[in-house]
């Protein structure tokens, strides 16, 4: 196991909440299966893709863009609640959302570099381990483990799937010694108290997260963590008493024009839900710039991020 001093164990029955999965992804193969939209977006990346290389490396920005796509900074946020537990005051969460490991080479080392000295409670990771939308994903998985091997995490890493992932993903994951939260929920003890950790399925591509099974077995005044690959689950979460959702997904837009801002945009969201922190009801939410990058190995006044977050009582 890559982390040590877990108190959970991978108990739950993985195929068995993998299996909805695994019959949507056969129906998109064979083209009878038309919610998702994974396969407009491989069209899309295929067309977009080359265009977008040619403008930038037109404007002489290409291997500026790749440089900076290799100098993830952490983010150190507190985030404020009423609710927490007097325990978990200070409790850390580092958060790493959609590293696409495989899409560049040098950024596992980085990253394990930057994530070597930081000392969290948690780790939580919000899907997107793979780069290209569909293909093998082998690659993932040796650069993967060099990241969580300098994770220092007192309760393990915790993981949901994103679009790029394949099912197949979440099993080979789990070798590493991280814990696939398949619409499902942990509980984290600490000083008599607890707090629960809610991981459901995409909900951009897939049309499989389950939040309400999620939540089964949590009691409804708990203090509960979402993680959730895109902040587009944001209305259902509040309502159902989530206090705060880690996502990712857009990037934080990854490339970002002076004075316009973000040009690429992929969730259907209020925009001001698509970077840092935000608000929903009683909700608070944050979506993570991420650390690697999609489409093209750029980032452009959008700096790749790991975040470190500590929950404060108020």
């Amino acid at each position: 196991m890559i982390y040590s001093d877990s108190e959970f164990e991978v108990t739950h029955d993985l195929e068995k909440r993998l299996a909805p999965r695994r019959a949507i992804e056969a129906a998109i193969r064979s083209g009878t299966w038309q919610h998702a939209h994974k396969d407009s977006l491989v069209v899309r990346e295929r067309i977009a893709r080359p265009i977008l290389r040619t403008m930038l490396k037109i404007a002489g920005i290409y291997e500026r863009g790749i440089r900076n796509a290799l100098q993830p900074v952490v983010r150190h946020l507190r985030l404020e609640f009423e609710e927490l537990p007097a325990s978990f005051d200070g409790f850390r969460i580092l958060h790493l959302a959609d590293l696409h490991i495989d899409g560049m080479d040098g950024l596992a080392e980085i990253v394990a570099d930057r994530v070597a000295g930081l000392n969290a409670d948690l780790c939580v990771m919000t899907g997107d381990y793979r780069f290209e939308l569909v293909g093998p994903c082998d690659g993932v998985y040796p650069r993967l483990r060099t990241i969580l091997s300098r994770v220092h995490s007192r309760h393990g890493t915790v993981a949901v799937l994103g679009n790029h992932d394949e099912s197949e993903m979440a099993g080979e994951i789990e070798k590493l010694g991280v814990r696939m939260l398949i619409n499902e929920a942990i509980e984290i003890t600490k000083g008599g108290s607890s707090i629960w950790m809610v991981g459901v399925d995409d909900p951009h591509c897939y049309g499989f997260d389950d939040l309400d099974g999620a939540l089964e077995g949590v009691p409804a005044d708990a203090f509960k963590v979402l993680l959730a690959h895109s902040p587009e689950i944001f209305e259902e979460a509040a309502a159902a008493g989530v206090h705060l959702c880690l996502c990712g997904h857009i990037h934080a837009g990854q490339i970002r024009m002076p004075l316009v801002g973000s040009i690429l945009s992929n969730a259907d969201c209020p925009r001001s839900y698509r970077q840092g922190v935000w608000q929903h009801g009683g909700m608070v939410g944050y979506t993570c710039a991420g650390v690697g990058c999609s489409l093209l190995p750029v980032r452009y006044n959008c700096p790749p991020e790991i975040a470190m977050i500590e929950l404060a009582r108020k």
